[in-house]
């Protein structure tokens, strides 16, 4: 592994030579944070993203031995779609996170049945905003689009879920590389969490970032938001 400091932001990458090892050692590390969390304050939160990339990270946490009773799992996005649903981000957690130990854990969806987007997005609010806040993980990923959580290139609400003083800690999204409308958690809500993990696979992705760290626009590149407001050091990993 290779872990350096990068001047331009309080960014910190680590480096792995594939992605079963990433996902070993960030699996340490959540859990190391989490049962942190619960020593300290009897209580956890995490907030976690979907894709075909945390598969393995989501299988390697849910058998670590911390006491998943007392944290709560909820997503940085979802499509709007019902749980059962072959896209759907609640689907992807449960079945490759909420098992073996962590089948314990509290689990806390965003989307809500008979919704349309922008009511299920208030609702969402409501319930994330009944968490103990800020999170204490968030793991990101990005698409080679440079989104992050649904920060879309064109984003409907782009402006609004990417602004710092944004007051909804869910929001909902439309644009044209998402598919269905989304909803996400804001700007807000992930900058201020105790850990912030983008978890990144592959060269073209690597490059994707590479852009996304030197000047540029975030509507170009929405990740850039996470990279330029975040209030704790964003941890990077990344694999081949």
């Amino acid at each position: 592994m290779k872990a350096t400091e990068m001047a331009q932001a309080p960014i910190h990458r680590h480096e792995f030579g594939d992605g079963g090892e990433l996902a070993e050692k960030l699996a340490e590390t959540v859990a190391g944070t989490l049962s942190a969390a619960i020593a300290a304050r009897g209580a956890a939160t995490l907030a976690v993203s979907g894709g075909n990339t945390p598969k393995a990270l989501f299988a390697a946490l849910s058998s670590h031995a911390i006491d998943w009773s007392k944290v709560t799992v909820t997503l940085v996005d979802e499509r709007m779609v019902p749980p059962a649903h072959e896209r759907s981000n609640h689907r992807l957690a449960s079945l490759f996170l909420l098992q073996n130990k962590a089948a314990e854990a509290r689990f806390v969806p965003l989307y809500r049945p008979g919704s349309d987007a922008a009511e299920a997005a208030k609702s969402a609010a409501g319930a994330i905003d009944a968490l103990a806040l800020p999170f204490d993980v968030v793991i990101l990923g990005m698409g080679t689009d440079g989104h992050t959580a649904s920060f879309f290139p064109e984003g409907s609400t782009l402006a609004a879920v990417t602004d710092p003083a944004c007051g909804q800690s869910v929001m909902s999204i439309e644009a044209p590389g998402a598919g269905e409308p989304r909803l996400t958690l804001t700007l807000p809500r992930i900058v201020e969490a105790g850990l912030i993990v983008l978890h990144i696979e592959g060269d073209e992705k690597q490059a994707v970032l590479t852009r996304a760290l030197s000047a540029g626009a975030e509507t170009e590149l929405p990740v850039r938001a996470v990279l330029n407001k975040a209030t704790t050091p964003v941890e990077i990993y990344w694999a081949p």
